[in-house]
């Protein structure tokens, strides 16, 4: 599959198939995620594979009543939960360097978009999940102080084809030379 044909036909898959994914493909998604570029390399991410149902249902618990991806999070065949080291990324000799503080969230946001089209690409479903209570998962899963967790990411067998949603059109987003004067 070609980039652009992945970035374009990616969708947020929230029913999954009650198939295991397999060994195989789960390494080719984490092979991608680990490819990802970070702030001076520092790869601040870090991966949690779920596949135990009590497990995923209590992840699934710790997303709001309505939440879309609550059902996706506890019948996935797996859940990664992707953390990030904190003051790691954005950060020399200690100190943060910008203005936007500690980068952990961009860096791990990099590797989730490549996991998720690699996951497209072997024909497998996935969906980004902020909505939920992280700290709660931390607690859940051991995840030591210095590390947070950022996203869910639902993994499996789509069980269906969502349509792509509206885009805006290019003449919303971009501005040339400054802000306001629209290409």
């Amino acid at each position: 599959m070609e980039v652009l044909e992945a970035i374009k036909g990616r969708r947020s898959v929230r029913k999954y198939l009650p198939r295991e994914v397999e060994e195989e493909k789960l390494r080719e998604l984490l092979e991608a995620a680990r490819w990802a570029p970070s702030w001076a390399n520092t790869q601040c991410w870090e991966f949690i594979l779920v596949k135990d149902p009590s497990t995923k249902e209590k992840l699934s618990e710790t997303l709001p009543p309505g939440n879309p991806a609550r059902e996706a999070v506890r019948t996935a065949p797996v859940v990664v939960v992707a953390c990030g080291r904190t003051g790691v990324s954005g950060f020399y000799k200690g100190r943060p360097v910008t203005d936007k503080g500690d980068f952990y969230l961009f860096d791990v946001a990099l590797a989730l978009q490549n996991l998720c089209l690699a996951a497209h690409a072997l024909g497998l479903g996935t969906v980004h999940v902020g909505y939920f209570d992280s700290v709660a998962v931390e607690r859940l899963l051991g995840v030591p102080e210095g590390v947070r967790v950022v996203e869910l990411v639902p993994v499996g067998y789509p069980a269906e084809q969502p349509k792509a949603p509206r885009r805006k059109e290019l003449s919303e987003i971009v501005h040339l030379e400054r802000y306001g004067r629209r290409v």
